[in-house]
C-alpha cells in the first residue's frame, strides 16, 4: 500500500475537506473523448482549478495511466508503482496486467521512487471525485531526455494495444518555475505550442533555447508519444494561469497548463 506522502500539504488531508474542495473546483462538463491529458500538481490552492478543467471533462476509462516528473531522484530512473495508494477519498488498485506488460522494459518496478513524490499522488482524488471502479498506473520518470520519452511513450502504446486497453495517459507537469508573469506567460506559450501540435523535437528544441523550467516535460512528450500512437491528432488548451493569478504576486510565478489529447 503507497500512503499518502502529502495529504494535509498539497491538498486537505480530511476526506470530507478534500471532498468539499473537489466539489468546488470540478464542474462536469461534455465529456472530450481523448486519448491523453496535461495537468498540473501543484497545491489545489494554487493548480487545483487548472487541473479540473482537465479532470471535469474526462470520459470514464480502464485504466488511467499517470506520468509524473521524479522531483527526488530516489529510484529508478523509470519507476512504476504496483501498489495500491491510499488518499483520504479511500484505496484505488492498480493495473497490474498492464504493469506486468511493461515488464523487461525501461519502465521499471520500483516502489521507492514513488514513496515521497507528489506529482501523482496529487492527480488521485480528482479521479476518485469524479469515478468508480476505475485503476491507475503510476510511472516516474527522473530521466527525462528525448530517447527516454520516446522509449516510455512507445513502450507504453504497445502494452496498452497489445491488451486491448481502455486508457487515458495523463502528463503530471507544471510550467515555468519562479519567473516573473511576462517571462512564464512567453515561455510556457512556446512550449505550448510545440505540445497542442504533438510536436515532441520542438517541443525538446524549446525545452533547451529557451532554459525553459517545465519539471515535467519528459512525462509530456512520453504522452504525446504514447497517444499519438493511440490514435491523437491534436492538443486542445482548455486552461492556463500562474500561481500569481491566486496569490496576485506576479514576480515570482509558477505557471499551469490544462490540455487534452484527442
Amino acid at each position: 500500500m503507497r500512503l499518502p506522502a502529502v495529504a494535509g500539504q498539497f491538498y486537505p488531508g480530511s476526506g470530507e475537506e478534500l471532498e468539499h474542495q473537489l466539489d468546488d473546483m470540478l464542474h462536469p462538463e461534455k465529456e472530450i473523448l481523448c486519448q491523453g491529458a496535461v495537468v498540473p500538481h501543484a497545491g489545489y490552492i494554487y493548480s487545483g482549478q487548472v487541473a479540473a478543467k482537465v479532470y471535469s471533462r474526462l470520459p470514464k476509462v480502464e485504466t488511467y495511466v499517470i506520468i509524473g516528473p521524479n522531483h527526488h531522484g530516489l529510484g529508478s530512473p523509470v519507476a512504476l508503482s504496483r501498489d495500491s495508494w491510499r488518499t483520504p477519498l479511500g484505496d484505488v488498485e492498480p493495473d497490474l496486467e498492464l504493469a506486468d506488460a511493461l515488464a523487461g522494459s525501461i519502465i521499471d518496478h520500483d516502489e521507492t521512487a514513488h514513496l515521497q513524490e507528489h506529482s501523482i499522488e496529487v492527480q488521485i482524488p480528482f479521479l476518485q471525485k469524479r469515478f468508480q471502479g476505475f485503476k491507475i498506473l503510476p510511472i516516474l520518470m527522473g530521466l527525462q531526455d528525448e530517447q527516454t520519452a520516446l522509449e516510455v511513450g512507445q513502450t507504453l502504446s504497445r502494452a496498452v494495444q497489445k491488451l486491448k486497453r481502455s486508457c487515458i495517459v495523463i502528463a503530471s507537469s507544471d510550467f515555468t518555475h519562479y519567473e516573473p508573469q511576462e517571462t512564464a506567460r512567453k515561455v510556457d506559450a512556446k512550449l505550448l505550442e510545440a505540445i497542442l501540435n504533438m510536436d515532441v523535437p520542438k517541443l525538446y528544441e524549446r525545452v533547451y533555447r529557451y532554459s525553459a523550467t517545465a519539471c515535467g516535460y519528459g512525462p509530456i512528450a512520453a504522452t504525446i508519444t504514447a497517444t499519438v500512437a493511440l490514435g491523437a491528432k491534436a492538443g486542445q488548451l482548455l486552461d492556463y494561469a500562474t500561481s500569481g493569478d491566486v496569490s496576485g504576486d506576479y514576480s515570482q510565478v509558477v505557471g499551469y497548463a490544462a490540455i487534452a489529447f484527442s
